[in-house]
C-alpha cells in the first residue's frame, strides 16, 4: 500500500505513522533522512543536494524528487511505503504522480490527520523533553513524575526554545499554507482520507484504520 501522510505539528503524526508501519509493514520515508543517506553514501543526488544545503539554500525539486525516486527502488519498498514530508508543493505531487506513473505504480490513500489550531497550540507550547535523554514529556498529558526531573534519567526536563506560542503560530500558518493546496489537490483525484485527530491515540488509529480499508 502506497500512502502520503499529512498533518500540521501537533496532530500526533509521529505516533500514528509508528503504528500504521507496524500494520502494513512498510517503510517511512522522510525527506530529512533520505537527504543525510544520500549526502552519506556520495550519491550523485546526494551531492547535488549537499552544494544546496552547505549554503542553506532550499534543494531544488528535481534534486528532491530525484531522491525520492532513488529510495522508492529499494527493496524495503517493493509493497509499499509511507511518505511524510513529501510532497510539499503541487509541482512536487506533479512529479511524485509522474514518477509512480513511470513505475507502473500509484498513490492508494492520502491520510490527512485533522485537529484545530486551538488545540494544537495547547499540545505543543505544553511540550517538554530531558536534555540528557530526549524523553518527551506533556504538562497535560505524560508530566514527569518530580517537577523539571526527567523520570528515566534525572536530567533536567525543559521546553524547547521554538515551543512557545509565536513559534507555532507561525509554524501552523506556514502547514496551512503549504498543505491546503495539496489537500485539494489530492482531494480532486478521490485519494484524501480525512481524520479526526482528536481523542485518544488509539481511537485516532482505529479511524486510520478503518479509512484505510
Amino acid at each position: 500500500m502506497n500512502l502520503i501522510f499529512l498533518g500540521p505539528p501537533g496532530a500526533g503524526k509521529g505516533t500514528q505513522a509508528k503504528k500504521i508501519l507496524d500494520l502494513l509493514k512498510v517503510p517511512q520515508i522522510s525527506t530529512g533522512e533520505i537527504f543525510r543517506a544520500a549526502v552519506k553514501a556520495g550519491t550523485e543526488l546526494g551531492k547535488k543536494a549537499k552544494t544546496y544545503m552547505d549554503k542553506g539554500d532550499l534543494v531544488p525539486d528535481e534534486v528532491v524528487v530525484g531522491i525520492v525516486a532513488e529510495r522508492l527502488t529499494e527493496p524495503d519498498c517493493k509493497n509499499g511505503f509511507l511518505l511524510d514530508g513529501f510532497p510539499r508543493t503541487i509541482p512536487q505531487a506533479d512529479a511524485l504522480g509522474k514518477v509512480l506513473t513511470k513505475r507502473g505504480n500509484k498513490l492508494d490513500h492520502v491520510i490527512c490527520l485533522e485537529v484545530p489550531d486551538g488545540e494544537l497550540m495547547k499540545r505543543l507550547t505544553g511540550r517538554r523533553v530531558c536534555k540528557k535523554c530526549g524523553e518527551e514529556y506533556h504538562v497535560m498529558f505524560k508530566a514527569p513524575a518530580k517537577a523539571g526531573v526527567c523520570n528515566k534519567c534525572g536530567g533536567e526536563v525543559y521546553q524547547r526554545s521554538d515551543d512557545n506560542e509565536e513559534s507555532i503560530g507561525r509554524r501552523l500558518t506556514e502547514y496551512h499554507k503549504q498543505t491546503k493546496p495539496l489537500i485539494a489537490y489530492y482531494g480532486e483525484r478521490g485519494l484524501v482520507r480525512a481524520i479526526d485527530g482528536l481523542g485518544a491515540f488509539d481511537e485516532v488509529f482505529d479511524r486510520i484504520k478503518a479509512a484505510l480499508r
